[in-house]
């Protein structure tokens, strides 16, 4: 069976609650294997709070308060056996602005593997370094400059950089959080077609406020309202024939 008709992520009757603040409302899709997911809608409708569900972020939020089930590969996320921390490094995140360690280029990647608490020698540590700024397509613009600060890099290629720690350690998921709305438009083309390389090899989840953006990268688009799922199924139905007269309205432009 291909990976891509494996689902990954089972969401099952999800409700989240801010204190008495109901922010998701029984939300129910499958997210499969190598293919890029959108979650699209207006701002406040729920997308950002969904993707921090999946890798368990919400759980620092006072007062957070989930219902419901999401299982990654059949294992309930939420389960006492869970080890949060493995959890996090199998479903990586990028998030809406570049967050770079005040470090050199080398070791914001070299951290997360020196963190896992394996020894890690010098050579493997120069190989996997070497491969993620690969994989995410900045070794040729930084590979003279990686003991020098990442602060010293251009907003977008702090990015890909943040792309790059977060592939380092080998995650099987990656959750982007509107990654290129800090972005100019040369930079956010160039996330964009890093997205659409990386799930040759990921299962990718992006939350994002630009039906463009959408459109462009992913496969299968859930359209969120006031914390409902609209409709879910593949982007190009999604744009061309809308089931919900709500969601034709909204990619039209007629509100949001």
């Amino acid at each position: 069976m291909s990976d891509k008709n494996i689902c990954v992520l089972e969401i099952r009757d999800v409700s989240s609650f801010y204190g008495p603040k109901q922010i998701l409302k029984n939300i129910a899709l499958d997210v499969h294997g190598k293919s890029v997911t959108s979650l699209m809608g207006p701002s406040g409708c729920g997308k950002s709070t969904l993707i921090r569900c999946i890798n368990r972020m919400n759980d620092l939020v006072p007062n957070f308060r989930l219902e419901g089930r999401i299982s990654y590969n059949g294992e309930d996320l939420y389960s006492r056996s869970v080890d949060v921390t493995e959890l996090r490094r199998d479903i990586g995140m990028v998030f809406q602005k570049p967050n770079p360690f005040p470090k050199s280029i080398f070791e914001n990647i070299a951290y997360g593997l020196k963190v896992q608490g394996s020894p890690v020698s010098r050579g493997d540590l120069e190989s996997a370094v070497e491969d993620s700024l690969r994989k995410s397509a900045l070794w040729d613009e930084v590979k003279d400059r990686l003991h020098e600060s990442a602060l010293s890099l251009s907003g977008g290629q702090q990015q890909r950089l943040c792309i790059a720690r977060a592939l380092a350690v080998k995650p099987r998921v990656i959750l982007f959080d509107e990654p290129c709305s800090a972005l100019d438009p040369i930079a956010t083309a160039r996330i964009e077609e890093l997205i659409v390389q990386l799930k040759e090899k990921y299962t990718i989840l992006i939350v994002t406020h630009n039906m463009q953006q959408a459109a462009r990268v992913s496969d299968m688009t859930a359209f969120l309202m006031l914390g409902d799922l609209i409709e879910y199924g593949r982007t190009s139905d999604i744009f061309t024939k809308p089931q919900k007269k709500i969601t034709e309205e909204y990619i039209t432009g007629r509100f949001g």
